[in-house]
């Protein structure tokens, strides 16, 4: 699967230079695996999608209250790729792969690894690691110079003008014993975060147990290579020392044995079919999902999956069955409209659309499927609706490429050229493709009456300077 054809068809791309350069500073601090992100088209492969994040909102809001994060505005990003692994980069975003979502069983598997990245974010992780890494390097200048000239000392006491010793080698020694030292902060680090995830998990009620399960899983697959680790070049705890620490605090919570609440896993379920239907191929789907199985998440991950591949009227039918199942799901209408919009029926899209906006508790992304659907009608009295109900999505958020674009098209049918060229250059803008923007944002500024907010809004994008190549990771 690629984001192409995920719902909305609005993916993010973030800019790598915010990304790649903390990586190289930190090698990330994760949840319990290395990253592997992997870069599509300038940056990370970013799936959108309104019913899986609307889930992972439900599950990180009582955590980030607990943190005392509720006001930060931070967000929990979903990485298209099938490992299972999490991790942060920053202090306003939590990334998850697609993989975690679709392994983890239960809810409370992911909230435990939702616990232990907010732990970093609320611990100032990555800002104190950064302060560690510059230490380090002025050290490591230090140590250099020092070996360099404890050495040239030696040769001139033995009046030897060639210099003897090896100076690369001190310098070497010197930085090993920083690496160790870092990677000792870094497995501190660690500890801290499950100790805090386990307090967060706490304060809301809910139980460790999968935060215990999720961590023990890969203590187990990691069991045969630690044996042979050198425990002081490692970035985390060895995994038998983590699980023990882990167990111990974590199975003394008076939560332990609490599960999840049933509505709150037929919302995992749905979740997880639902990118299973997307992600697998058909044959791999139906033997997870064989017709035998007629539960609403495998009807659902079936429905997706024959959607996918071309078999429109019964992938309808099963959509009808999905909301006749449960006709104030706001998410079975959106499928339902995505897969007419996308098969060129956008007429009758549109009021499955508005009944989808309806009922979702955060309908954005499904705002920009409408607005979409609006436009591809080609009728001239809805325009206006498609270029209102757009406007309201980027407003809402305005890092979604895909509503610019839809934007620029619903204000050319308009032939409101001036806001067409201004909304195309904020798609690039969104897509951080900067010679474009300006480009199109110049163009924009000729069409509007100078200092108009129009005029304002182009001449900022116009002007903005191609961003430095960062030279560091600090």
């Amino acid at each position: 699967m690629t984001p192409d054809n995920f719902p909305h068809r609005s993916r993010v791309r973030l800019r790598p230079s915010r990304f790649v350069a903390v990586v190289a500073a930190c090698a990330v601090v994760t949840a319990s695996v290395p990253v592997r992100a992997q870069k599509e088209g300038g940056g990370l492969p970013v799936i959108r999608d309104a019913e899986v994040e609307q889930v992972l909102r439900d599950y990180s809001t009582p955590i980030l209250r607990a943190a005392g994060l509720g006001q930060r505005n931070i967000h929990v990003v979903i990485i298209n790729d099938r490992a299972f692994n999490a991790f942060v980069v920053d202090a306003k975003r939590i990334f998850v792969n697609a993989g975690a979502l679709m392994d983890a069983e239960t809810p409370n598997q992911i909230i435990g690894v939702l616990a232990h990245e907010t732990g970093h974010i609320a611990g100032g992780h990555l800002s104190k690691l950064r302060a560690e890494l510059a230490n380090a390097q002025t050290a490591a200048i230090i140590a250099m110079l020092l070996g360099i000239g404890a050495v040239a000392a030696a040769a001139t006491s033995k009046g030897n003008s060639t210099v003897g010793g090896n100076p690369a080698g001190a310098m070497i020694g010197a930085q090993g014993v920083i690496q160790r030292s870092l990677l000792a902060y870094q497995r501190q680090q660690e500890e801290q975060a499950d100790r805090a995830g386990v307090h967060f998990l706490d304060l809301t009620g809910q139980s460790a147990k999968g935060m215990y399960d999720t961590f023990k899983r890969f203590a187990d697959q990691m069991l045969f290579s630690a044996g042979r680790a050198d425990p002081y070049l490692q970035s985390h705890p060895m995994p038998t020392e983590r699980i023990a620490a882990l167990e111990e605090i974590a199975k003394t919570s008076p939560n332990w044995n609490k599960k999840d609440p049933p509505e709150l896993q037929a919302r995992h379920d749905l979740m997880r079919a639902k990118l299973f239907g997307y992600m697998e191929r058909p044959d791999t789907l139906l033997r997870r999902y064989p017709p035998s199985d007629t539960s609403l998440p495998a009807r659902y991950a079936r429905a997706v999956s024959t959607y996918r591949h071309a078999d429109l009227r019964n992938a309808l039918a099963q959509m009808d069955g999905l909301i006749q199942a449960q006709p104030n799901n706001p998410y079975f209408y959106e499928l339902k409209g995505q897969a007419l919009v996308e098969s060129g029926h956008a007429h009758e899209a549109v009021p499955l659309l508005r009944r989808a906006i309806s009922l979702a508790p955060d309908p954005t992304l499904i705002r920009v499927m409408l607005g979409q659907a609006l436009v591809e009608t080609g009728d001239p009295r809805l325009q206006d609706e498609a270029v209102a109900t757009l406007r309201h999505a980027v407003t809402a958020d305005p890092d979604i490429p895909d509503a610019y674009d839809q934007l620029a098209m619903a204000y050319g049918r308009k032939n409101d050229l001036a806001e067409a060229d201004l909304a195309a250059a904020q798609a690039a803008l969104a897509r951080g493709e900067m010679p474009t923007a300006r480009q199109l944002a110049s163009r924009a500024k000729g069409r509007f009456p100078i200092g108009s907010p129009g005029w304002v809004k182009a001449d900022d994008i116009a002007t903005i300077k191609p961003a430095r190549q960062a030279r560091g990771p600090l």
